[in-house]
């Protein structure tokens, strides 16, 4: 579908002939349904809510992997301590950690 010329100014800029309509007629909005989930890290019980989309791409990384999604996010979790000294918002980085992995086509060997 291509929308209109818009003339509305947001924080990007104007708005003008988008070609891409992200509703395509297939899109599965039980993707976007939040879910918690108890998972451990590095021996710590906790409870995480991501939407479904993002624990369908960490049961996609954790098999490439070997390993479970709890083993795949403890991994995560340690890498950022070490790396980084921590992070305020693991979900948001569980999140882009995700994307980072769809946009690479999946390309997640040696994570774990």
């Amino acid at each position: 579908m291509v929308y209109g010329e818009r003339r509305n100014e947001g924080w990007s800029g104007p708005v003008k002939d988008s070609r891409i309509d992200p509703f395509v007629s297939e899109f599965d909005m039980g993707l976007v349904q939040p879910l918690s989930r108890s998972v451990r890290l590095n021996g710590f019980a906790t409870c995480m809510r991501l939407e479904q989309v993002y624990w369908d791409i960490l049961a996609q990384m954790a098999k490439a992997n070997c390993c479970s999604v709890s083993a795949l996010l403890s991994h995560l979790d340690r890498e950022v301590h070490l790396r980084h000294g921590g992070v305020k918002n693991f979900s948001g980085l569980v999140r882009v950690v995700c994307v980072v992995h769809s946009l690479k086509g999946g390309n997640c060997r040696g994570m774990a």
